[in-house]
């Protein structure tokens, strides 16, 4: 164990973003830090409310220097804000927003990026037991439960993903992103990874294919594509002829290997799907077009006792219990069969949500689309799930779909209802909330049901 270790491994002159077309080297991101950590209040505890890349990897980077630990939920609903405010003295939102609508003090960094002077000076050392952030699991069960991360074992595994991926000093791969930083996958495949292995980020956050697309073109090769099934499968669908991309990253959701192979094919770049959760930090990748095992990062091991996995190694906190349903072949390598809380059980019968979805997405015109159980006690392996399913299929009437379904699955897990919209409630990186999904379908106080105006529609934009 190392007593400390560095913020950044660039040399001065080396990018370390692309921010408005500007090219942002090492020295001025020091230069910023140290213009950052100026101004922030004396506190122990920082939530990071950065939408622009660069600026959150300011602030962070001005947050350990000032020996403080960023707070990085992956909401802002009140209620949470409120109880991290009551559980965390003194806690201040650091933002680059002044519509901030967060109910904490706040410290403004917006305007004053990239105008200090960028000097020759030392690269802040930070201590390797250092609390650098706490992540937050999503909530979807209750309240997000929160996760102490070290900057020592943050570091180590950002470097292991580093040579997983072939993103290494020397080697001056651009990250473009479509997932927000405060989210683990993207506070490590885009900010850490960037800052530890001496590649550069694009500082905003693309939604669309077409900005997408415009990003890439903005940054110089080799450049990294970190994103989502779902911005992937639109990227795909809507860019004929997409930027020159050498490397395809992929996490947060099961991708279908069909999926993985159209874009292959279309972007002409190997895939890398990566595997982790917010509890372990990332632990493993597979080339899901080559294989369906799992290879764990350097350093980590997975075990099984009594049929739960469990995760351990120096880059994680502890041996920690993985909910999903692995099959393994030794202590580096496994085949996932799904999340614990996937699993359903219909008159007998078992399958898992990710092979539902898998189907109703193979149905020439559903665009996007998701089943999910509609019970909250009916949750989990050898329960008894009553099934809904909502998609976007523009074009296909609400009978086509059923009758693709029917010939796809069995009549015990046949969603009902389902439901076609114009569009699906996806958060900031791709996932649907199973409360969204509810009130789609949950009647409101009038009788009527919440679905966009369209839930009881025969059709979807036809």
């Amino acid at each position: 164990m190392q007593a400390s270790l560095p913020l950044i491994s660039h040399t001065w002159q080396e990018p370390i973003a692309y921010r408005d077309g500007v090219v942002i080297t090492a020295a001025q991101y020091l230069a910023d830090v140290q213009y950052c950590a100026s101004i922030l209040p004396t506190c122990k505890y920082a939530l990071l409310d950065c939408l622009d890349r660069y600026a959150f990897a300011v602030g962070f980077g001005a947050a350990l220097v000032c020996h403080q630990s960023c707070l990085l939920p992956s909401t802002h609903t009140e209620e949470l804000i409120a109880t991290l405010a009551k559980t965390h003295e003194n806690l201040y939102s650091l933002t680059d927003r002044l519509d901030s609508s967060i109910k904490l003090p706040q410290t403004y960094i917006g305007d004053n990026l990239l105008k200090a002077k960028p000097a020759l000076q030392t690269i802040p050392m930070i201590a390797a037991q250092a609390i650098a952030a706490y992540v937050f699991t999503s909530g979807s069960t209750g309240l997000p439960v929160a996760y102490a991360k070290s900057w020592e074992r943050l570091v180590i595994n950002v470097k292991s993903e580093g040579r997983r991926l072939g993103i290494v000093p020397g080697s001056h791969h651009t990250i473009v992103s479509t997932v927000p930083p405060q989210h683990m996958y993207g506070f490590e495949s885009t900010i850490l990874i960037a800052l530890q292995n001496s590649a550069a980020f694009y500082s905003a956050k693309p939604f669309y294919p077409a900005d997408i697309d415009a990003a890439l073109n903005r940054t110089n090769r080799p450049r990294a594509l970190v994103t989502t099934p779902f911005h992937l499968r639109a990227f795909i669908s809507e860019v004929q002829t997409p930027a020159v991309v050498d490397l395809l990253v992929c996490a947060t959701a099961p991708l279908a290997v069909a999926l993985a192979v159209q874009a292959e094919d279309k972007v002409k770049a190997p895939l890398l799907e990566i595997y982790g959760s917010t509890e372990t930090g990332q632990l493993a990748t597979r080339r899901t077009t080559e294989s369906v095992e799992w290879i764990t990062f350097e350093g980590i091991q997975i075990h099984k006792e009594a049929n739960k996995s469990f995760a351990s190694g120096k880059q994680i906190e502890g041996v920690v219990e993985i909910n999903d349903v692995l099959e393994l072949k030794d202590a580096q390598k496994f085949i996932l069969h799904g999340r614990t809380a996937d699993m359903v059980n219909v008159a007998g019968k078992s399958t898992t949500l990710g092979y539902l979805n898998h189907q109703l997405l193979s149905i020439p015109g559903v665009v996007d689309g998701s089943f999910f159980v509609t019970d909250d006690e009916s949750e989990g392996l050898g329960s008894t799930a009553r099934l809904a399913a909502v998609a976007v299929a523009p074009g296909l009437s609400l009978e086509i779909v059923q009758t693709e379904l029917r010939r796809k699955i069995a009549p015990a897990f046949l969603p009902r209802p389902l439901k076609l919209l114009s569009t699906l409630p996806r958060n900031a990186t791709g996932k649907l909330p199973r409360e969204a999904l509810l009130k789609l379908i949950r009647p409101t106080s009038d009788g009527l049901h919440h679905a966009n105006g369209d839930a009881d529609a025969k059709h979807s934009n036809s």
